[in-house]
């Protein structure tokens, strides 16, 4: 796009009366003073409507999260529902603790009032879990969550659930986005006043009576309520919200659950869109929950439990021989699914768990011994989710045990239809508080794990490409990987190539090819002879390309395996960064 064309674009932005005097003039500024590569990246394109939702960087322009693009991102919602004639319409709001995240939350609702849509908006910031629970309770038709989830401060989201309480699927994800495409001028979007909206009863507060009752369900599905009932405060917890909404919900749930011996670092305890204590706050990475480890170290704690803003994931830490064992998130889904499994009073016949392609292939070596099935999705908890309201439709017989995926999300109950950290911080106290009363740690059981079932070890590797450039880049690795990589890489040789875009399944000996049946999406698993993995997908939310290695040693005892994966994990990520570097 040439740098004219730019500068017309944001002229539109000026002249525009339904964006704020304030907002035309921050870009008639950056007009003025010919910053054009800041306003190519604001305006080179409208900012796309995901499959999920939006997630951008804060901000004035077209190509930004602002107000203006939330109340479009609002319109398309409440067009696509209402293409399915019924005399009222219902929509739950909720939002975290990032910036702007309530000012958004509010405009969606007064985009909703005008639109002759009720709007159910929680009092205060709250985890995503609520909003998928108040979409379910109170039979709205869709749902909305201001978030954007663990990503930097300069970032703020918009993410969209259907009336089953799950994030949006197709078709219902294409039919909001074909509306969104099609609204082209701001001006053309009702909205009316938040406070006389309140007053007429278009708008309605949620508050603590819900809350309660997320609360109440969730303690209706604890594994073994009794052991932590009679020896809860035996376990000491650490817990950080990191500065999201996970405080109040955390706290109250594991309190009436059994857990009253809970420390929070006071200096992460409270909301703050700055996240000043933390580079990331994302507890998927150590550094997050250093703090926390630190206050366990001085309190001799046994575990450290932390949740990112919107408090959907959930990350641990525990102190072993003087060190700090981080179990990654394929490790914390493990141990969930096998204490579900092992310790539930009764497994129920036609049961099952739902994991995305890319979480570890251990989970259902387990759930194959105690003779439950393990369904496989596309990389995403809305998939998870999707495969459970299939199953539930088509196949009302089958039990739904649990769903996990490698990036740090677990749920295990049935009231939520999204990853959900509060229940996950109660189940992770559940299984810490069982293994201490049997005298070993977490590092223990998984380790006992591995002795029963073998040993695998994963890796995530995230490269970062943002703006314009950076997708071209993106599309760039992934073309490459897919036109060249087809026989060996890193000195392995491939067996099996899976193209989720193009929906095949390659054998490499015999060129067969087979249909795989899941949703289109760009996505490659390459397989290697050795039983290696390696996927590779472009992030839907993030300006980052991820890469899944995915190793099984069978050889030697468990520090041999783990030492022999390591360095096969080590050459592989090696490998890409260098093929990556150079497309």
């Amino acid at each position: 796009m040439d740098t004219q064309h730019i500068i017309d674009e944001a002229l539109k932005w000026t002249q525009n009366s339904a964006i704020d005097e304030l907002d035309r003039e921050e870009i008639k500024t950056l007009i003025d003073k010919d910053e054009i590569q800041e306003l190519t990246e604001r305006f080179y394109k409208d900012l796309e409507f995901g499959t999920g939702g939006l997630r951008a960087i804060l901000g004035n322009g077209k190509n930004r999260i602002n107000k203006y693009t939330i109340r479009k991102a609002t319109q398309a919602v409440v067009n696509a529902i209402k293409e399915l004639p019924k005399s009222e319409y219902k929509m739950a709001i909720c939002y975290d603790s990032r910036k702007y995240s309530k000012e958004f939350a509010m405009e969606a609702a007064s985009v909703c009032a005008a639109n002759n849509v009720h709007a159910y908006l929680y009092n205060r910031l709250n985890p995503v879990a609520l909003l998928s629970f108040a979409v379910r309770d109170l039979g709205c038709d869709a749902g909305v969550m201001v978030t954007a989830s663990h990503n930097p401060p300069k970032y703020n989201g918009y993410k969209v659930f259907w009336s089953d309480g799950a994030q949006v699927t197709p078709p219902n994800d294409k039919m909001i986005i074909n509306h969104y495409n099609k609204i082209q001028r701001f001006e053309d979007i009702p909205t009316k006043d938040f406070d006389s909206s309140l007053e007429k009863g278009l708008i309605t507060i949620l508050g603590e009576k819900m809350e309660t009752k997320y609360q109440q369900s969730i303690k209706s599905k604890m594994i073994k309520p009794y052991e932590a009932q009679a020896s809860g405060d035996d376990l000491s917890i650490v817990f950080t919200p990191i500065h999201g909404t996970g405080l109040v919900p955390c706290t109250e749930a594991l309190k009436i659950s059994g857990f009253n011996n809970v420390i929070v670092p006071s200096e992460q305890a409270e909301p703050d869109h700055r996240f000043p204590t933390v580079k990331s706050p994302n507890p998927e990475n150590p550094e997050a929950l250093a703090m926390a480890i630190q206050l366990m170290q001085q309190q001799n704690a046994d575990i450290v439990m932390g949740t990112d803003p919107d408090t959907d994931r959930l990350g641990v830490a525990i102190q072993k021989d003087g060190d700090i064992f981080f179990p990654n998130g394929n490790q914390i889904g493990t141990l969930m699914l096998h204490f579900i499994l092992t310790q539930s009073k009764e497994i129920p016949a036609n049961s099952y768990f739902v994991k995305t392609i890319v979480t570890t292939d251990l989970q259902r070596k387990i759930a194959e011994k105690y003779c439950v099935d393990c369904e496989n999705t596309l990389t995403g908890f809305k998939w998870i989710c999707g495969r459970v309201k299939e199953i539930e439709e088509q196949q009302p017989e089958r039990n739904f045990l649990f769903g996990t995926e490698e990036s740090f999300g677990y749920l295990h109950h049935p009231y939520v239809r999204d990853k959900d950290g509060v229940s996950s911080v109660v189940l992770m106290a559940e299984i810490a508080l069982h293994y201490k009363n049997k005298g070993i740690t977490i590092y223990d059981a998984l380790n006992s794990i591995y002795e029963e079932f073998g040993y695998y070890q994963e890796e995530l590797l995230c490269l970062d490409y943002e703006g314009k450039s950076g997708a071209e880049k993106i599309s760039r690795i992934m073309n490459y990987f897919r036109e060249n990589i087809t026989q060996n890489f890193a000195d392995q040789k491939l067996k099996l190539i899976e193209d989720y875009q193009s929906s095949t399944k390659t054998t490499m000996s015999s060129e067969n090819k087979e249909l795989i049946k899941l949703p289109k999406s760009n996505v490659l698993g390459l397989f290697f002879e050795n039983g290696d993995i390696i996927y590779l997908r472009p992030s839907g939310t993030e300006p980052k390309i991820k890469f899944y290695v995915m190793v099984n040693e069978k050889d030697g005892n468990i520090e041999q395996k783990a030492s022999l994966a390591s360095e096969k994990i080590s050459r592989y990520i090696e490998v890409i960064k260098s093929t990556s570097e150079n497309c």
